[in-house]
């Protein structure tokens, strides 16, 4: 996520938002979670996969509009 960004303004944003900062690290790692169940690397019942999908694009979508809304 935000890879089209310019590195040092999303690494300012995570310095300046506590909850970007959170939300940031969050969707990285549901992103692996997801990425490793999808590979069969992590055991995971349909269910649990779905859940964290759910999660991981609510996490995406406060992220996007935190950085939309930025000062």
């Amino acid at each position: 996520m935000f890879e089209n960004q310019n590195p040092d303004d999303v690494q300012a944003m995570i310095d300046r938002s506590d909850e970007f900062k959170r939300l940031y690290q969050r969707h990285r790692d549901l992103d692996k979670q997801v990425h490793d169940a999808e590979l069969g690397v992590r055991p995971t019942d349909d269910m649990t996969l779905h859940a964290m999908k759910k999660e991981k694009l609510k996490t995406k979508d406060r992220l996007t509009y935190l950085w939309e809304h930025r000062a």
